[in-house]
């Protein structure tokens, strides 16, 4: 069983390795086509290849499923081409003994898709980012034209706005503005500064100039009388230390769309959002999906098995293969649409990470065991209509 375990693993290895290369290629090529108008006096054909090599471990994190599902049917239709897989059938190996096989072949792929996930995607995005706002004045993530908006509770019982236009590869923010109101939600000041920086639960701001409006401010202009005493006043601060629940690594959350990053910082970015009573159902359905991923290479492997396992007189390896393109994408698009039903339908989390992943196993697994047990089924249908036999 081992020996066969590794040349069955070997075979299945060698195929994805090829397919996930011709995917990732045609995929990045794609985009090397599209992006090919920004190449100009600033933006070279280098820093091209440069932000396309970035994107490399997040296509590769996406088009694994699909790669490992049309790989593992590559590899099992080849072996029951050669009929190898009959010489496993007749020693003894039973179906479900093959897809046990199988998923203990699988149980590598996902952990290098966990370490791909956690710590490779999240660094070259983050890098990726960086460079396409240092390039193209752009970046990825929740950045608007104005910059990053982060709402949260101040320190006088009222809430504070922090607009960062600008984020820094060490953690540092630039022209960061701060709008403080107070509880009755009439704003109270307002600051400017240049730079700054994050330092044990502080917001260190330099270069600050402010504004503190006075509080009966709105009462004197309800009046439509001159005050007498001025309304506002500005200052001119060198240095200011804001009390802040903000961090450089909820900063880089920012940046990241909830499926890129790590479970770590998606976790901690939801206790912020929930903390400052803000929308979390968008980062709660990611971290769901996330934690479903290595379910979901289960479940391609599974599909791969009975489409693998038929013998080549029922179709070659091209159909197989264009079989396991056609399950792919559908299973793709069926998992985002059951992402965007849900979140349109507020379903629970789980029930959009994992209901597709659920129906698809059964349904891989239902073929499989119809697959097993199709000659017993043969003989008990035609001991029960015999006219069958004979009117073949």
């Amino acid at each position: 069983m081992r020996t066969a375990r590794r040349y069955l693993a070997r075979e299945i290895y060698r195929s994805c390795a090829v397919v996930l290369l011709a995917l990732v290629g045609l995929f990045t090529f794609f985009a090397l086509i599209e992006d090919l108008d920004n190449v100009g006096s600033k933006f070279t054909l280098l820093n091209l290849f440069y932000l396309q090599a970035l994107q490399l471990p997040t296509r590769l994190y996406e088009l694994l499923p699909i790669g490992l599902l049309i790989g593992a049917i590559l590899a099992l239709a080849s072996l029951a081409q050669r009929n190898e897989l009959v010489i496993l059938r007749v020693s003894g190996v039973s179906g479900i003994k093959l897809l046990a096989m199988l998923w203990i072949v699988t149980v590598p792929w996902v952990i290098g898709a966990f370490v791909l996930s956690e710590v490779v995607t999240p660094a070259a995005e983050i890098k990726y980012s960086e460079t396409n706002l240092s390039l193209l004045g752009r970046a990825g993530g929740g950045r608007l034209n104005s910059g990053y908006w982060f709402k949260e509770e101040g320190s006088s019982g009222g809430n504070r706005i922090i607009n960062i236009s600008e984020l820094k590869a060490n953690g540092g923010v630039s022209d960061v503005t701060v709008y403080e109101f107070r509880a009755d939600q009439e704003l109270a000041r307002l600051s400017r500064a240049k730079d700054g920086h994050f330092e044990q639960g502080m917001l260190v701001l330099t270069d600050v100039t402010e504004t503190h409006i006075d509080d009966n401010a709105l009462m004197a202009l309800a009046d439509a009388k001159a005050p007498t005493t001025p309304l506002t006043k500005m200052l001119h601060v060198e240095k200011r230390e804001l009390s802040t629940t903000l961090t450089s690594e909820r900063l880089i959350a920012r940046i990241l769309t909830p499926e890129r990053m790590s479970i770590s910082v998606l976790l901690d970015y939801i206790d912020y959002l929930s903390s400052n009573h803000l929308q979390t159902e968008r980062q709660i359905v990611a971290l769901w999906r996330k934690l479903a991923y290595p379910f979901t290479l289960f479940v391609m492997i599974t599909i791969a098995a009975p489409i693998g396992f038929m013998q080549t007189r029922r179709g070659g390896v091209g159909g197989k293969v264009f079989i396991g393109i056609l399950l792919g994408v559908g299973f793709f698009m069926i998992n985002q649409l059951a992402l965007n039903v849900g979140m349109l339908g507020k379903w629970p989390p789980w029930v959009t990470a994992l209901v597709p992943n659920l129906a698809a196993l059964v349904l891989a697994f239902g073929g499989l065991i119809l697959m097993e047990n199709q000659h017993n089924a043969r003989r008990v249908a035609q001991a029960r209509w015999p006219w069958r036999k004979a009117a073949t």
